[in-house]
């Protein structure tokens, strides 16, 4: 268990995949803006001397070997603990001097600090337009869901408390998982605060590992599940309502034949609108039905965390 609160200590998080170029500097950066904080890299099956380096700079060296940032972080927040953690990537694209205000953050209380690119830097820093592009399509449809103003969902620069990251079920495999921290966040009304930082681009001889087709992609499947699972009513209620006025729309059209013919014409078409308005009607009441268990799953997180937090404070 952490320490008491009087004396927090803190855990500098790095995932790491090929950074020889950058880690070193990292590292030292982040000694040198908490020097009491012990800096871990997770080496997720490098090929290059991203771990030597680390361990050189004093870091403490890890390897988790499925690969993927999602399952990192994973193994990350299964095996530390510490009073605050800040998790940041190892390519240099985020300021370690940013560090000390986001612990200091999270010691006054919040749930998760993010550190906030949108705001400053990133558009101008960023060459390539697609990210930039996918940012603003995630920032909007996850706000525009949640009732949110979160500016930058998807960095990778944040500080978390102990409560958060020991109840957080991490269940992406990949870079989609800062998604899913802030939608996670976001639904179970946790306490946000967004700080902007001076984000730069990778120096030369970095390469970045995102894939801008495949990680979006998976990014939006992310969007579509949590969705699902955590707006039931929004998602299946809607999808219901349009099918089921497309089954009146085509029951109209028959009814309106038969008004002026008294003849039904087209019974194929008839059968069809009517399953398809019973369908969208179960969907409706299937989307009720998950909303409320969803809500209760909910409660039940809440309840779990402050008890969790509790039972921190008396350690």
């Amino acid at each position: 268990m952490p320490q008491e609160s009087n004396n927090p200590t803190v855990a500098v998080l790095l995932p790491c995949y090929n950074e020889e170029v950058t880690i070193g500097k990292v590292v030292r950066d982040f000694r040198a803006a908490l020097p009491h904080a012990d800096i871990y890299v997770y080496d997720n099956n490098s090929t290059d001397k991203t771990a030597s380096i680390a361990a050189a700079e004093g870091a403490i060296v890890r390897r988790e070997p499925r690969q993927g940032k999602g399952n990192v972080i994973r193994a990350m927040f299964e095996d530390i603990d510490a009073d605050v953690y800040v998790m940041a990537d190892g390519d240099d694209t985020y300021p370690a001097d940013a560090a000390p205000d986001m612990v200091a953050k999270v010691l006054e209380g919040y749930d998760m600090v993010i550190g906030d690119r949108l705001s400053s830097t990133y558009f101008q820093e960023n060459k390539r337009p697609f990210h930039n592009f996918g940012n603003r399509l995630v920032r909007g449809s996850i706000n525009g869901l949640f009732g949110a103003h979160v500016t930058d969902i998807m960095t990778g620069y944040r500080a978390f408390s102990f409560t958060f990251v020991k109840t957080y079920p991490v269940l992406s495999r990949g870079f989609e998982v800062e998604t899913e921290m802030t939608i996670h966040s976001l639904n179970n009304n946790l306490r946000l605060f967004e700080m902007p930082i001076q984000y730069r681009d990778r120096p030369a001889g970095s390469v970045s590992k995102l894939n801008t087709v495949g990680d979006g992609i998976k990014v939006l499947s992310t969007i579509f599940r949590m969705i699902r699972e955590y707006k039931p009513l929004p998602f299946f209620g809607g999808l219901g309502l349009v099918i089921a006025l497309i089954g009146v729309v085509l029951c109209g059209t028959v009814t309106m034949e038969f008004v002026h013919t008294g003849m039904v014409a087209r019974f194929p078409t008839l059968i069809g609108a009517a399953m398809l308005v019973i369908t969208g009607l179960l969907l409706i009441v299937a989307g009720i039905i998950l909303d409320v268990m969803a809500k209760n799953d909910r409660k039940t997180f809440i309840v779990d965390a402050n008890r969790f937090a509790y039972l921190k404070r008396r350690k």
